[in-house]
């Protein structure tokens, strides 16, 4: 057994079940913290990249992710009447591969459930770390120890507001909010998008894993993310304003908004730090670094980051100094280039500003 054996992440959308499966691997006692009652559904399909298909194959979930691929086909670009004015490629937004999210969450949870302890329903209330370790007070459950603790918790992530410091200080806007939700696919879409950027405001809208359902998202631009920390009547307020002069589909999109059972609110951030780590607690995927939907690199980006900090403290035999520093070294230079790329395509969806 290694040293440093007992581990906490915060987190269990992507990257914490990634890294819990890959650190039981290498002898270490893996609790996952989840405030979400169950496995999260839902979200927007997730794509992927390059070498994160090299994490796939280690995971051992490469061909079950394949048999989900929602195969889209292009997105038509729309003007403002309504007329079709181009194509983009699958591959401008599905990346080499792309599955629904809610799928990729299920398989990464199927593997790691036997083996590694979830708490749903709970969330971290401090921390304080010591000389041996770091004492964890939970929302619900009792105190607990543990040797190192992981934030995987998401652009808000509660491991890094405790132990780095406020939102604020990591989380740069990048000029866009929007809205998400489905509705009735009474466009007919089939495994194609549609695309209409109008000013500092952008529709796009989807259908790839169920025929009946049309997946909205409904950009505009904003000053900041406060929106995200607001009620959905007053997202929902400002999508109305944001929209209120459009034509094409955005009446009948902003009354189906209303209705929508899955409505979620999101701003475009970035998360910049000078550091991933605080002594024995670190940060990975969205909660550390971020690059922004519009970089397409997420998904990605979590994997690679899971990969990384397992390697590296499995080579520095629990010395989570060093391995934390080596995680780092290794992977700034790719997180730099994907927040490059996410803040330059964000004026492409009616974000204000493409500067970091």
């Amino acid at each position: 057994m290694t040293t440093n054996s007992t581990v906490l992440i915060s987190g269990a959308s992507v990257a914490g079940p990634a890294l819990a499966h890959l650190l039981h691997r290498g002898g270490y006692q893996v609790t996952v913290v989840e405030r979400a009652p169950a496995v999260r559904g839902g979200g927007y399909a997730v794509d992927f990249r390059g070498a994160a298909f090299e994490v796939l194959d280690e995971l051992g979930i490469l061909a079950e992710v394949r048999e989900h691929d929602t195969k889209m086909r292009g997105t038509t670009l729309i003007d403002e009447t309504g007329a079709e004015t181009g194509l983009l490629p699958a591959e401008a937004f599905a990346g080499e591969l792309e599955v629904p999210k809610s799928d990729l969450t299920r398989i990464l949870y199927r593997i790691t459930a036997d083996d590694i302890e979830y708490l749903f329903d709970d969330s971290i209330a401090t921390l304080t770390e010591h000389e041996g370790g770091v004492t964890v007070e939970f929302e619900r459950g009792a105190t607990r120890e543990f040797d190192l603790v992981f934030g995987a918790d998401g652009i808000y992530s509660r491991v890094r507001r405790l132990a780095f410091g406020p939102h604020e200080q990591a989380l740069h806007h990048l000029g866009l909010s929007g809205a998400g939700f489905t509705t009735d696919n009474y466009l007919g879409l089939d495994h194609q998008g549609m695309l209409q950027l109008d000013g500092n405001a952008a529709v796009y809208l989807f259908s790839a894993g169920d025929p009946r359902r049309l997946t909205v998202s409904l950009s505009f631009a904003t000053a900041s993310p406060a929106l995200d920390r607001c009620g959905r009547d007053e997202q929902q307020a400002a999508v109305r304003a944001a929209f209120a002069d459009r034509g094409w589909q955005a009446p009948r999109l902003l009354a189906a908004m209303a209705e929508a059972e899955d409505f979620s609110f999101a701003s475009t951030c970035q998360v910049q730090l000078d550091s991933w780590s605080k002594g024995r607690i670190a940060l990975l995927g969205d909660a550390g670094y971020c690059a922004a939907p519009t970089a397409g690199m997420g998904t990605s980006q979590a994997l690679l980051g899971a990969r990384s900090l397992a390697r590296h403290l499995s080579v520095a035999d629990g010395d989570h100094r060093a391995a934390f520093a080596a995680y780092e070294a290794e992977l700034r230079p790719y997180v730099t280039e994907n927040q490059i790329k996410g803040r330059e395509a964000v004026a492409m969806f009616g974000g204000r500003t493409a500067e970091g």
